[in-house]
């Protein structure tokens, strides 16, 4: 089961409305589950940022993706694991800040991702791809809205 975050009203500075409404976390993974776009934001050893357009799996309360070990978000994520993820809405925004090591599975779950990926995009890699190790976001704060003055919600992972 994964964690529900503890929820609470985003800050804001007053001249941006004030938010009184909380968001549920329900939502906002359905709109992470059903997005078939997210940018990824990863750092370079030099600490200049790199974003990049992925694909990718909201599953059990994480988001997987994977890519080819040589691309610059592979490269950044090996020598620091911290990255955002976001929709592509910024008007109904989700962002995810986590940490996205590789993760182990086992062949029941490469199954799944391999199925999940082609019901979602129409292909996938086989499941064997997976049993190497994946990356997963591992959520530690996020926050979202789908009116930034009504319900700017942050969301605390424990």
């Amino acid at each position: 089961m994964p964690d529900v975050p503890h929820a609470e009203q985003l800050a804001v500075p007053r001249e941006y409305g004030s938010p009184s409404k909380l968001l549920p976390w329900e939502s906002v993974v359905a709109r992470l589950t059903e997005a078939k776009h997210y940018w990824l934001v990863t750092s370079r050893p030099d600490g200049r940022p790199h974003v990049t357009a992925l694909d990718g799996l909201w599953i059990g309360g994480r988001w997987y993706f994977g890519g080819v070990p040589t691309t610059q978000w592979q490269r950044n994520l090996r020598a620091d694991p911290r990255a955002v993820l976001h929709l592509e809405d910024a008007a109904s925004a989700v962002i995810v800040e986590g940490t996205c090591p590789v993760e182990q599975v086992d062949h029941a779950f490469a199954e799944r991702l391999s199925a999940a990926s082609k019901a979602k995009y129409g292909y996938g890699p086989p499941p064997s791809v997976y049993l190497g190790g994946v990356r997963a976001l591992r959520p530690t704060m996020a926050r979202a809205w789908t009116d930034f003055t009504v319900d700017a919600t942050r969301y605390r992972f424990t």
